[in-house]
């Protein structure tokens, strides 16, 4: 089994920054890519970030110059920095991974969330 347990949510001032982070833990062999989503209330999950194990990273165009997704493979983390936040970045953030538990099997896990606010 594998955890993915993201932290560093809350409530900012518009302008201001959040740094999300995810660690994965448990039967972890090795990890594909690695991504964020966020889901406001009303509204579907969408994609905010990716980034691959060799470290190519791909972005959805609101938040393009704004947010870094980096990752450290030796620890099993993917970050997310968020700088500039505006009100309708408010949402629930998810760490989502492609993990392979052995060289063989591999699947798709999801985080928690963890909720950003955005407001004044």
């Amino acid at each position: 089994q594998v955890q993915l347990v993201e932290s560093g949510g809350g409530l900012v001032q518009p302008g201001g920054s959040l740094r999300l982070s995810c660690a994965a833990s448990g039967s972890v062999f090795s990890i594909n890519a690695m991504a964020w989503y966020r889901q406001a209330p009303g509204k579907e999950r969408e994609l905010v970030a990716t980034i691959t194990s060799g470290g190519s990273t791909n972005y959805a165009d609101s938040v393009k110059g704004r947010f870094t997704i980096s990752r450290d493979n030796a620890k099993n983390t993917v970050d997310l920095q968020m700088n500039s936040l505006k009100p309708e970045d408010t949402a629930v953030y998810y760490c989502n991974a492609e993990v392979l538990t052995t060289r063989l099997s591999k699947y798709n896990y999801w985080g928690q969330g963890t909720q950003v606010t955005v407001s004044s």
